[in-house]
């Protein structure tokens, strides 16, 4: 199977990987996250080469993750902004900055805190159970064919 055909499979990680699975994605959507809106800032602090932040902004515009906004009229000039399917990807990026804190720390801490407004504590993002509010652990948690999927289609791996 080609990168581009992942969208096509029956896995909700791979559909969702086929508009966010690239380094170079997750980066913009970090920055997005960090309230950074123009082309300009995106280039500056990610790194990545101008070609290529316009080719991923272009894809999450596409893919409704992202909108460009004028902000300018002479000459035009557009801002990016999370949409609502964007700002759904925050647990996925929280849940990236805890697993990155804890797997590669380079021994001086965390990199950047994320305090919570409602409390003023530091805080790390935590997988919960949306029903009972348990943490999830995998062990915990049952896979079975959902109700748009032949469950005879559906073998445990």
């Amino acid at each position: 199977m080609k990168w581009s055909e992942i969208d096509g499979q029956t896995c909700s990680i791979a559909r969702a990987l086929s508009e966010v699975g690239d380094r170079w994605t997750m980066l913009l959507l970090r920055e997005a996250f960090l309230r950074t809106r123009r082309f300009g800032d995106f280039v500056e602090r990610t790194g990545a080469a101008r070609n290529l932040v316009a080719d991923r902004l272009q894809k999450l515009v596409d893919a409704e993750i992202l909108e460009r906004r004028a902000y300018q009229q002479n000459p035009e000039r557009h801002e990016y902004r999370l949409t609502e399917k964007g700002r759904d990807l925050y647990p996925v990026m929280m849940s990236l900055v805890r697993w990155g804190d804890r797997w590669h720390d380079d021994g001086s801490g965390r990199p950047v805190e994320h305090i919570h407004r409602g409390c003023g504590h530091v805080m790390h993002a935590e997988p919960v159970c949306s029903e009972c509010g348990e943490s999830l652990d995998p062990h915990e948690v049952e896979v079975r064919a959902g109700p748009g999927m032949d469950p005879t289609s559906f073998a445990r791996r």
